[in-house]
């Protein structure tokens, strides 16, 4: 009698999760932007686009984003740059200062995000934090297409190399 009973309430709440879905829509789903956004000239080591750059040659930080071309979108501007440690997420975007003083324009389906370690280092470090060798670096943009669409990239890191 008692196995019966918890079969009962076993397959009452089966009914009652499988009709909230219903009510309230998808509980869990993955956050995929309808248009992807790539980085053509990233060296992907893991789950993010992965960029190295070398402190001391100077080198500068160039992220090229793309999206598809038979997205049948074009790319009208990077809007917003959040910029720090590994630790910015997508809440960044909104919380953290703009890494831009104006948006970048795009390509058509391409546009090009460039800064250096210098700038880098005057916009988010402090002159007792200075960016060295074996630190990781990261950005987030924010892309609005020329139907006024935003996309949130995913993050990219960049890795300091002497």
């Amino acid at each position: 009698m008692k196995k019966l009973i918890n079969i009962i309430g076993l397959f009452i709440a089966l009914i009652t999760i499988t009709s909230c879905e219903k009510d309230y829509g998808v509980f869990n789903s993955d956050n995929i932007a309808p248009i992807p956004v790539t980085f053509t000239n990233a060296t992907t080591y893991g789950f993010d686009p992965f960029y190295r750059v070398s402190l001391a040659a100077n080198d500068p930080i160039r992220i090229e984003l793309s999206i598809p071309e038979s997205s049948g979108r074009t790319i009208k501007e990077i809007s917003k740059v959040a910029a720090g440690a590994n630790s910015i997420n997508v809440g960044t975007l909104n919380t953290g200062a703009n890494y831009l003083s104006t948006p970048i324009a795009g390509e058509g389906t391409k546009a090009v995000f460039t800064t250096t370690i210098p700038e880098f280092q005057t916009k988010r470090r402090t002159a007792t934090t200075p960016v060295a060798a074996g630190q990781e670096l990261a950005f987030i943009f924010l892309v609005t297409l020329d139907d006024n669409t935003q996309i949130v990239t995913q993050r990219v890191r960049v890795n300091v190399i002497q």
